[in-house]
């Protein structure tokens, strides 16, 4: 072809020009297949799938009978424990009562040897007071009696347990009139009410009209 057709043909250079000019590495379809990212892994199949929903359903139902084994034996213990501490709940109590035992013992080997009357019983009014100091100091049980006679206090049936009534015109209100046993009291609250005769005011014919 001569210069002359070359220059004729001004498109064909151009095309020419711009393939050369193109980038070399431009992707072919070849190269874009190379290039692409790896395949995702298949999903598990359904056998894969039961075996491994299997094997988690076995570890959890081991991890609950562990939890339950360890619940009951906690149980057991708890009550082995509440068992414990009801049956031995008066061991200090009973510690601090057996001396005064070992004093009655002796003051009635005593008595049994001397027949000292006298004695004995000053012996054993010795040992009582200090049984109720023990019993008041270090377990909070404390004695009262109910004041009594004509100025006795009005009966309260929080405190006093009336056992025998006496009807009197002398008073208008319950008076206690005689303290047959003592009561007690654990610390605030009233272990044993006094037992204790009450007078019993005598109505008058107006009193028993308003009625």
């Amino acid at each position: 072809m001569s210069s002359n057709d070359r220059k004729a043909d001004p498109s064909a250079e151009a095309a020419r020009l711009k393939a050369a000019r193109a980038p070399a590495d431009k992707a072919s379809p070849e190269t874009s297949q190379v290039k692409s990212p790896a395949a995702k892994p298949a999903a598990e199949t359904a056998e894969q799938l039961a075996k491994r929903l299997a094997e988690e359903n076995a570890a959890l139902k081991d991890q609950l009978l562990r939890q339950a084994a360890e619940f009951s034996n906690f149980r057991k213990r708890i009550s082995k424990d509440k068992e414990e501490g009801i049956r031995y709940a008066n061991a200090m109590l009973l510690a601090d009562v057996i001396p005064i035992i070992d004093d009655f013992e002796r003051a009635i080997q005593s008595a049994g040897e001397s027949k000292d009357f006298a004695s004995f019983y000053s012996g054993v009014s010795m040992i009582e007071r200090q049984l109720v100091s023990i019993l008041e100091r270090n377990w909070g049980l404390r004695r009262f009696a109910a004041k009594t006679g004509a100025d006795g206090e009005v009966f309260d049936p929080e405190k006093h347990e009336a056992i025998a009534v006496e009807e009197t015109a002398d008073q208008d209100k319950p008076i206690v009139l005689q303290n047959y046993l003592n009561g007690y009291y654990l610390h605030d609250r009233v272990l044993r009410p006094a037992k204790v005769k009450v007078a019993k005011p005598i109505l008058s014919e107006k009193d028993v009209k308003k009625e």
